[in-house]
């Protein structure tokens, strides 16, 4: 049995929607809501490297890695924020954390 594109798409779009679950579901814990984006973001790419690969053209490819690198210095960010309200708040629950507001 050999994988179809079909195949690639339809777990781009479970992943993807795996996601939108956790982020409707659970919109109080920071860390799912980080790891629900990341998985988005990974549904997508499934699907870049899928068409990539099926219409025999590398930029599909290339912009996968770009998105790559912006998602991991949105981790980086997110995380370093989630540990500073931590540190202050003892708390990462969405609800209290208000001090973000202007």
């Amino acid at each position: 049995m050999t994988l179809t594109l079909g195949h690639f798409l339809s777990l781009g779009g479970l992943l993807f929607a795996l996601s939108v679950i956790g982020i409707f579901l659970n919109r109080r814990n920071l860390i799912v809501l980080l790891m629900s984006i990341e998985l988005m973001l990974l549904a997508v790419n499934t699907n870049f490297v899928a068409f990539s690969r099926y219409l025999a053209d590398i930029d599909g490819q290339v912009f996968v890695l770009f998105i790559l690198t912006v998602a991991a210095a949105e981790s980086a960010i997110g995380l370093a924020i989630l540990v500073l309200l931590f540190r202050n708040k003892s708390a990462i629950s969405v609800d209290e954390l208000n001090t973000l507001k202007g």
